[in-house]
């Protein structure tokens, strides 16, 4: 029963740290790039474990952006998290956000960009630290050639 616990403590931990790093990607996209935030944390209509973490404009070009947080000092970095399984599922849920949209208003161009941020802690989130952003942009997940 105390193992159950704080496996769920961990989990709401890492939920929260998810939940924030995603908000700091959407921050620092509009602030630092100049997108243009029309979504955040968007489900599939039919399917809602489909998500895509934020979809944005880059002028012309629409953007599904994977934000992956990470502690500061991670073995791993959230870019190489995004495996080819999940690359396979965003492919997917872009594929749903494109056909959610009324044909008229589909772009001819879009991309997949991977966001990194840095996760200072749980006590220097709340002091309202930042961490450090990492863009990787037009990450090849997408088939043909519509992909930017």
């Amino acid at each position: 029963m105390l193992a159950r616990l704080r496996r769920l403590v961990g989990l709401e931990r890492r939920v929260a740290a998810g939940a924030w790093g995603e908000a700091e990607a959407a921050a620092w996209l509009e602030r630092e790039r100049g997108f243009l935030i029309l979504a955040r944390n968007w489900r599939a209509p039919r399917d809602r474990r489909v998500e895509l973490d934020v979809v944005a404009r880059d002028r012309e070009v629409l953007v599904f952006v994977e934000v992956k947080t990470r502690a500061l000092g991670a073995l791993v970095g959230g870019y190489a998290a995004v495996d080819h399984r999940k690359r396979r599922a965003l492919a997917r849920a872009g594929e749903a956000y494109l056909l959610a949209l009324p044909p008229a208003r589909r772009p001819l161009t879009y991309r997949f960009d991977v966001v990194e941020v840095d996760d200072p802690g749980e006590s220097r989130r709340r002091a309202g630290a930042g961490g450090g952003v990492r863009h990787y942009e037009n990450v090849p997940i997408f088939p043909g050639s519509r992909q930017s």
